[in-house]
């Protein structure tokens, strides 16, 4: 009977655990094999998100697009620093709400944005889910267009 105690008690922890400690972690399972665990990124492979993720979200077009491809990838040629890259994203569309609120909250608070930038909510994600799942091509095409528009550094 105490061991099922420990148990329900454990899980009660885990439960309250910090939602930043939680992002953290899932940031770092998730987004840190390509994009480092201090959100660098790899040259000529995956973008900084460190101080960029909190510029991109400033706009509701840019937090929108960063769900976008969270939920459904992107491939293909950007440019990110003025360097070129090449790389893909997989889409996480498999993943809750609450862990992509999560992960990008981490991606915001990474590095030193000039600006920061309001925290995403596990309902910001599922309205965009409920677009329908992007093509990794669509979340390129809108890339380009919103750093034309310059909401994308």
């Amino acid at each position: 009977m105490k061991t099922m105690g420990v148990g329900v008690l454990a899980m009660a922890l885990l439960a309250a655990a910090p939602a930043a400690a939680q992002g953290a972690d899932g940031f770092v399972a998730r987004c840190g094999m390509c994009h480092q665990a201090t959100g660098e990124g790899l040259a000529g492979q995956f973008p900084r998100l460190a101080g960029r993720a909190a510029a991109i979200a400033q706009s509701e077009p840019g937090r929108r697009y960063m769900v976008r491809v969270v939920l459904g990838g992107m491939a293909g040629p950007i440019s990110v620093d003025g360097k070129p890259l090449m790389g893909v994203m997989p889409g996480m569309a498999s993943l809750s709400d609450d862990q992509i609120a999560a992960a990008l909250n981490q991606a915001l608070a990474l590095g030193k944005p000039a600006k920061p930038a309001k925290p995403f909510k596990p309902a910001d994600v599922a309205k965009v889910r409920a677009e329908g799942r992007p093509a990794m091509a669509d979340n390129a095409a809108l890339r380009a267009e919103l750093v034309g528009k310059g909401l994308i550094p």
